[in-house]
């Protein structure tokens, strides 16, 4: 069972627009067909990041050539040839189906079990290679995973794409009930009746710890911001197209992107919006907006617009437990030199992560805060410090930022919510290194503007008969002063 006869009739796919009216009419079928999509996505981003090279240097495969945004120059789109997707397409089908021999798991009330899972997870593990660079750009599509030289054998997937690939090899083998789900910086899959059951299916980070087929139930009980307490994304077929839309990677090099790839993610994301699929997915928001802000589309909303509305989907449906929503904001905020408006986003983001547990799993939220608190806000705090002169006046009826005390508190928030982020943690959070930056940017305001800040809490201490009295561990715990890192055991520095 290979591609429909309306499917082919999209093909040749000789253009940007040409790709969004394939993506447009799967879209409107019940099941979009996530390998097709995924196969199409990734020949194209390959022969316009990863092979990017002169149109006869490439056998069998022809460019649609157009004038570019100069007299001088031209681009090329690489043409998808029906030949060329349906053979790579009938290659993936046929592996999958060969390997999985579903009357060995009975499915009697139509969902799939633990075990099926496992053995589809496998068949996509076991055909990876065992030496590459697994964080590699351009490895996330079906097109890498199936386009692996013959000698050395093997193909390349990064974490997310593995995940992605048993999603999509469960549609072949016609599982309706297996969907990816999403946390920021994780998937796995979702699967049974209503989705109840998980199981993990790809690694996480720079290690190969094989945990496929567990659940991720503990790693929701110890609250890490990996698995963001039960508040991740259960994605339908059309969200897990969004997904494989936001893991398009338009970089050339470390300097240069490929226009046509920004110009596709853009006007694909455009169109899950319109339709309604980016309505749960806070992060694929944030991502329009950043692709609306380098260049911004007629008609739409603004950037911020969409920034806010990552936002409120996070609150709305996933109980305010997102962190990159904030961040997406902030960011917005610092390239635009809005002090104030960035330090209240970061201290919303740091509000959010003092309800979790920091686990060993979480470095790269880690690294997020540690690059805010000692890189980004004292460099923006510096800048303000440097303009306006004192007396002049901020931002529109405002006062310059290091004059203002509400910017005091936002830094004060943002520190304090980070600070009880470690509480409660099994990992540490702060150390000495960040002692520098904090002093720097807190001293950046002066004495007259931190007296004007009044601390309140929202939670004020009970009655001591209530907490069993003073020598009750809560009570310590409460208004007890912070546990300081003796020297003889500091906490583990973060690389």
């Amino acid at each position: 069972m290979g591609l429909k006869a309306w499917q082919k009739a999209l093909f040749p796919l000789r253009s940007v627009s040409a790709v969004v009216r394939l993506f447009e009419a799967e879209l409107r079928q019940p099941e979009p067909d996530l390998v097709l999509l995924s196969l199409v996505l990734g020949f194209v981003e390959h022969f316009l990041a990863v092979n990017r090279v002169l149109p006869t240097n490439v056998p069998g495969v022809t460019f649609e050539s157009r004038p570019g945004p100069d007299p001088q120059t031209r681009l090329y789109f690489p043409v998808a040839e029906l030949s060329i997707v349906a053979a790579l397409y009938a290659r993936f089908t046929a592996q999958i189906r060969g390997a999985v021999d579903l009357s060995l798991y009975p499915r009697p009330d139509g969902c799939s079990s633990r075990e099926l899972v496992r053995k589809v997870s496998d068949v996509i593990w076991n055909s990876l290679s065992r030496s590459y660079f697994k964080d590699r750009a351009h490895i996330q599509s079906l097109f890498s995973f199936i386009t692996a030289p013959v000698s050395p054998p093997g193909t390349k997937l990064d974490s997310s794409g593995v995940a992605f690939a048993v999603v999509g090899a469960c549609q072949v083998l016609g599982l309706p009930d297996v969907h990816l789900a999403l946390s920021e910086d994780h998937a796995w899959v979702a699967f049974g009746a209503g989705g109840a059951q998980t199981a993990e299916v790809t690694w996480h980070g720079k290690g190969n710890e094989d945990r496929r087929g567990q659940p991720v139930q503990a790693g929701v009980a110890e609250r890490s911001w990996l698995y963001l307490k039960g508040s991740y994304l259960r994605c339908t077929r059309h969200m897990e197209v969004a997904f494989m839309v936001c893991a398009i990677n338009p970089s050339i090099d470390g300097h240069t992107d490929s226009l046509e790839l920004l110009q596709l993610q853009q006007r694909l994301l455009w169109l899950l919006y319109d339709m309604g699929h980016l309505d749960r997915y806070p992060m694929a928001l944030g991502n329009l907006a950043d692709l609306e802000e380098l260049e911004p589309t007629p008609g739409r909303p603004d950037p911020l617009t969409l920034y806010h509305q990552g936002i409120q989907s996070a609150c709305t449906h996933y109980n305010n437990e997102h962190i990159y929503p904030y961040l997406y904001l902030a960011g917005f905020h610092c390239r635009n030199k809005n002090v104030k408006e960035a330090l209240q986003a970061w201290a919303d983001t740091a509000t959010v992560i003092q309800d979790y547990n920091y686990c060993r799993e979480d470095e790269e939220i880690y690294k997020e805060f540690f690059d805010v608190a000692n890189d980004v806000i004292p460099n923006l705090l510096k800048e303000a410090a440097a303009e306006p002169p004192p007396g002049a006046e901020g931002p529109p009826g405002g006062l310059p930022a290091l004059q203002d005390p509400e910017c005091f508190a936002h830094l004060l928030r943002f520190y304090d919510g980070i600070c009880r982020w470690e509480e409660g943690s099994p990992t540490p959070v702060l150390h000495v290194g960040w002692a520098t930056f904090l002093v720097q940017s807190l001293g950046r305001f002066d004495g007259q503007v931190r007296q004007q800040v009044t601390l309140l809490s929202e939670d004020p201490a009970p009655p001591e008969a209530e907490l069993g009295g003073p020598e009750d561990p809560r009570d310590c715990r409460r208004r007890g002063p912070r546990r300081e890192s003796k020297p003889e055991e500091p906490p583990t520095p973060k690389k």
